[in-house]
């Protein structure tokens, strides 16, 4: 049997991906798993890993990073990572997502502003994919006095509704068209 055939569909089976995300309150934990799930029953080898645990890129052919969205902005420990790590991701098929209840509000739809959360990435690392998802609001699992107060007021004035609103068709089919992109 060729190459081509091997892969056609699926990643060759030697192929080696990391699936590293940076959590506030685990749901991008969530969504980096069902994309890393998603790549392996494509035929590759998947790694899902918190970004403070991915410390040797060297293993992997690609990479996919994720980041909850936090005042606008990725994670600082996200940030971190992709700095540290610059080259190396420059050097490989690279993948970007991220998690923000601000996609709620938007229905799904990519906003400029939304956009524009994925700046800051975009000028360390130039991403082949980007995507762009809904998290969950548990107010249980926000650590912060001040985050809690501020999501309580929005909740009371209609803003947001505690909920998990993660699209995991949506998440897997854009982890299966990512499949390509990271040979």
């Amino acid at each position: 049997m060729t190459d081509a055939a091997l892969t056609h569909g699926m990643i060759e089976m030697s192929h080696k991906i990391l699936v590293t995300y940076a959590t506030f309150t685990g749901a991008t934990a969530g969504v980096a798993q069902a994309i890393g799930q998603t790549l392996a029953a494509g035929g590759a080898q998947v790694d899902v890993l918190p970004m403070d645990e991915a410390t040797d890129l060297a293993p992997y052919q690609a990479i996919v990073a994720g980041s909850a969205i936090q005042g606008g902005k990725w994670l600082p420990e996200a940030m971190e990572f992709l700095q540290a790590h610059r080259a190396e991701l420059s050097r490989k098929p690279f993948a970007s997502f991220l998690v923000c209840m601000t996609m709620v509000l938007t229905k799904g739809e990519v906003t400029e502003q939304v956009q524009g959360m994925m700046q800051p990435v975009r000028a360390l690392v130039r991403p082949v994919r980007e995507g762009y998802f809904a998290g969950a609001l548990d107010l249980s699992k926000i650590p912060s006095f001040w985050n809690r107060l501020g999501f309580r007021i929005s909740i009371i004035l209609g803003i947001w509704k505690e909920g998990d609103y993660r699209n995991w068709d949506a998440i897997h089919a854009w982890a299966e068209e990512l499949r390509s992109q990271l040979n």
